[in-house]
């Protein structure tokens, strides 16, 4: 390795363009890393952007701390090394057998603009987002978010971004929906349905899914809406209902269900309603936790759970806590991720679910929250529910 380490510490500096390390000894784990130059506050780092399926985790590193890393590994998971910068080219081959071999090549810089060799160093790059900029969607010209000429306004960039965050989250759990038949999605509490057709238009129009999306909501005037603009844009398999989350029977398997901004214990029960559908997907970005806010008393949090606003914080986070934790008896595999902010409310986090194959229940982990549940004094609707119980916890 010192010889590898040596290459790099003479060639990582500011005329690096980027670095590319490729193929994996390992079916798992990351599949490639690349690394390119960024200043941030004036100081000269180094990004490296590591692709693991279908997400990519950015870290940034010191000079020395970057060397460290590449070289464990290229001596424990890729074989190649590709180096670019505005002098040298290099590349580095690990054998099978483990024998390392480095090549360099001097670059003839003689006729060309300095420009053509200026590393990439702005730290924030235009993002590449799924629905890109600069390409005219139909439904985000007509809901107000693109120009005609595909260009995002700057008063709905917000929106912008945090549709393609949304896309993100559906992207990550792609593998877990159904392949061999159509798959089934409802949103309930659509609302004005900006991130309805977003899911429409990029799992049917860009990556043509064989899928049925159900938007609910209560306003029937938003309903007809929605429904002209769907026939407008020849979205057959994109339907509107005006609906109560908590009555709806239109379906009995739905493969993803969405949740967005419902209120209360309006969220619970459409978590129940996809529990019980069986759902393999399940996306909620909860609102306005009032049920446990009337509840929750400890007496040892008492002197803090006193001021109005903090108590109301945390049993917004109790609240969304225990139904993760509900969630996972259920039989699903749950996390707890940062969202962008609502339009309307600070509210940003979300409840991504994905059914979990092993199906087999933790009772320790069920006892967990239970003791949590006891602890706080609460009784909150999904428990019941989704397990039966009755007013004083009790199966």
């Amino acid at each position: 390795m010192a010889e590898l380490k040596a290459f790099l510490d003479k060639n990582i500096d500011k005329n690096l363009r980027r670095i590319l390390i490729s193929n994996a000894r390992k079916k798992e784990g990351a599949s490639k890393l690349q690394v390119r130059p960024v200043l941030v506050k004036g100081q000269m780092l180094y990004q490296v952007t590591r692709t693991e399926g279908t997400k990519e985790i950015h870290k940034n590193y010191e000079k020395a701390e970057l060397i460290s890393y590449l070289c464990t590994e290229m001596q424990e998971n890729f074989r190649q090394l590709q180096l670019e910068g505005a002098k040298v080219r290099g590349t580095v081959l690990v054998s099978k057998k483990g024998r390392m071999s480095i090549k360099t090549k001097v670059q003839n810089i003689q006729g060309k603009s300095r420009e053509d060799f200026t590393p990439m160093l702005s730290h924030n790059r235009t993002k590449r987002y799924l629905l890109q900029e600069g390409v005219p969607v139909p439904w985000l010209i007509d809901l107000g978010v693109m120009s005609p000429d595909g260009k995002v306004k700057h008063s709905r960039y917000d929106k912008f971004k945090q549709l393609n965050r949304f896309l993100e989250f559906i992207q990550d759990i792609l593998p877990k929906l159904p392949k061999e038949r159509e798959i089934r999605i409802i949103d309930f509490g659509c609302g004005k349905s900006y991130l309805t057709f977003a899911m429409y238009y990029y799992l049917k129009v860009l990556n043509h899914y064989d899928i049925q999306v159900t938007g609910l909501d209560l306003k029937a005037d938003v309903i007809e809406h929605c429904s002209r603009l769907a026939e407008k844009y020849g979205y057959d398999k994109l339907q509107f209902l005006q609906g109560d989350i908590a009555s709806y029977e239109g379906a009995d398997q739905v493969d993803m269900v969405v949740i967005l901004h419902a209120c209360d214990t309006a969220t619970d029960y459409a978590l129940a309603k996809a529990v019980k559908w069986n759902a393999s997907v399940i996306l909620s970005v909860p609102c306005c936790q009032h049920e446990l806010n009337r509840q929750v008393t400890n007496e040892m949090l008492a002197p803090v759970l006193e001021y109005g606003i903090l108590k109301e914080r945390f049993a917004a986070i109790l609240t969304d806590g225990l139904r993760a934790q509900m969630l996972t008896t259920a039989g699903y595999d749950t996390q707890i991720l940062k969202f962008i902010d609502m339009e309307h409310t600070p509210k940003n986090l979300l409840i991504r679910a994905v059914k979990n194959p092993r199906g087999k229940q933790d009772l320790q982990q069920q006892k967990a929250w239970k003791d949590c549940v006891q602890a706080f004094h609460v009784q909150p609707s999904l428990e019941n529910l989704l397990f039966g119980t009755d007013k004083e916890g009790c199966r």
